[in-house]
């Protein structure tokens, strides 16, 4: 078991942001929020696990969670902007790691975690787009370049790793159709007692099933949100505002 009570943020995309200082602040926190911490994909705009090289612009938040680690469990997945963790976080940190789905328990609760790129996006582009990264010689061909190289390339094109529509209709249908999503994936496996997902950048926390439940933290970096799943209940929070639950 990993805990009773689960601290859930996710879409932080930091490198894009400057906003590295309010999530270490967010990280000291952690343990006064609860006893376990999910990270749920594209924590950064763009990572990448070299063999001998840590990237820069995530430097000192990989060091806060290698030290945090040390106090608390913490289980991560790859989103479709940083799901190329290869053995680092894992080996160097200590942080249970998944590119895709990573199951756990929290108190009563069998917990599986999904970012969620590529189930419910509109455009086709962007599916194909899900499949390219996903695919294990992406990785090893971007690992041929000089990480100098590589990363200024990623900077260039990082808009084009997902669908990057701002467009609130748009936004909402892939709400949707995630939540549709859970509720299969939640009925057709009656091992999950929770579903996480992430990736739309929507908060929303549904009881699909009595004991059942469906949660997207929503985005950090859209007004710095995340959630406590514990035996009370699951709640959605802001950073800043009180975490009274």
């Amino acid at each position: 078991m990993l805990g009773t009570r689960l601290v859930v943020v996710s879409d932080a995309h930091l490198g894009a942001t400057a906003d590295d200082d309010a999530f270490l602040d967010f990280l000291d926190q952690v343990p006064a929020l609860g006893d376990c911490l999910l990270i749920n994909g594209d924590l950064f705009d763009f990572w990448f696990a070299y063999r001998r090289v840590v990237p820069r612009a995530g430097f000192r938040v990989s060091a806060a969670l290698a030290v945090l680690r040390r106090r608390i469990p913490i289980v991560m997945t790859g989103g479709n902007h940083d799901r190329w963790g290869d053995s680092f976080w894992t080996a160097d940190a200590g942080i249970e790691y998944s590119p895709g789905e990573i199951r756990f328990q929290v108190g009563n609760r069998s917990v599986l975690a999904v970012h969620g790129d590529g189930l419910a996006e509109e455009h086709r582009s962007a599916v194909i787009m899900h499949r390219i990264t996903r695919h294990p010689a992406t990785a090893w061909v971007y690992r041929m370049l000089h990480p100098d190289l590589g990363i200024w390339l990623v900077d260039k094109m990082s808009r084009h790793l997902a669908d990057s529509t701002r467009d609130p209709a748009v936004l909402d249908r892939a709400q949707v159709r995630q939540e549709a999503w859970a509720r299969r994936r939640l009925e057709s496996d009656p091992g999950i007692d929770l579903l996480v997902m992430s990736h739309t950048h929507r908060s929303a926390v549904a009881e699909t099933a009595p004991g059942r439940w469906y949660l997207n933290p929503g985005a950090w970096v859209e007004d710095r949100r995340y959630a406590i799943v514990s035996a009370d209940g699951i709640v959605l929070h802001r950073f800043g505002e009180p975490a009274a639950d």
